[in-house]
């Protein structure tokens, strides 16, 4: 799907991340026809307080940023703390009701534009409790999910090989430059490396379940990123202004990525990954 549109894989992975956990956790709305948006983003000028109503229920004050779709679904999923200090906690709250002021304004990016990633601010929401504090960070679907990105990142990247290979395939021999052609061996070999990267990672998760996929996803997701870096500088220097001004689909496929990989958090995804490697039983390059 995030070949297709990153946006959409975007709003996509929302709606099923939050069915996913709430049956993580005992809570099954999977019948629903309706549709949900998760938002657990933790901006420092935003967060959301839980304030306890008896019975699972609560009400829900404050900022929530980046929450993709949210002027669009049905119900949210979010991540919100106690007055006390105590979270993160998930809360569901129906996004019709009074309460909830829905603003456009603070997502001034062009790329990712079709993900509708706005702040919300709820005033007094009503909502229900899901788990228990913590639950959200520990389950094992947190880190799987995270591989699930990484897949995303790495389908965005394949679209723009394709774009380029596409051209090289239908250009004249004349046009089929060594400098184009070296583009796409680069990309060629970057993605088939990711991929590689990809399939361990699905692999391994779906070999044990229930065990910590940090590591599995820090590397699947340092990878992805390397390769849609790349993907991104070898494709639009082969192919050029012209792809940027002209296909529409490469133009808002190179931005939607530009923006959707900066998710990763970099350096200190490096650092975390090397601290999973560390303890000398970690023996894992062997062939």
């Amino acid at each position: 799907m995030a070949g297709h549109d990153l946006s959409l894989a975007k709003l996509y992975e929302g709606h099923t991340d939050a069915l996913s956990i709430m049956a993580q956790l005992g809570r099954v709305d999977t019948e629903s026809p309706d549709t949900w948006g998760t938002c657990s983003a933790e901006a420092p000028d935003g967060r959301t307080i839980i304030e306890l109503r008896g019975g699972g229920h609560v009400q829900v004050r404050g900022a929530k940023c980046w929450c993709s779709g949210a002027a669009h679904v049905d119900h949210g999923l979010l991540t919100g703390w106690f007055a006390d200090g105590r979270g993160p906690q998930l809360v569901t709250v129906a996004m019709s009701q009074p309460g909830i002021a829905v603003g456009a304004s603070a997502w001034q990016a062009v790329g990712m534009a079709g993900s509708s990633s706005v702040d919300v601010v709820f005033s007094g929401t009503g909502g229900e409790l899901v788990g228990h504090v913590g639950d959200y960070l520990l389950r094992p679907g947190f880190w799987q999910g995270g591989a699930g990105i990484a897949a995303c990142w790495y389908g965005g990247a394949t679209a723009l090989g394709e774009a380029l290979r596409h051209s090289l395939e239908k250009a004249p021999q004349a046009a089929r430059s060594a400098f184009r052609l070296a583009a796409l061996g680069k990309i060629d070999m970057s993605l088939r490396a990711t991929a590689g990267v990809l399939r361990d990672a699905a692999f391994w998760i779906d070999q044990h379940p229930p065990a910590d996929a940090s590591g599995v996803a820090l590397r699947a997701r340092l990878a992805a990123e390397a390769c849609a870096t790349l993907v991104l500088d070898e494709a639009g220097r082969a192919l050029g202004a012209g792809a940027f001004c002209r296909d529409a689909r490469f133009a808002r496929m190179a931005a939607d990525l530009a923006v959707f990989v900066r998710q990763s958090h970099g350096e200190r995804d490096f650092a975390a990954l090397g601290e999973r490697v560390a303890p000398a039983h970690n023996k894992s390059w062997d062939l």
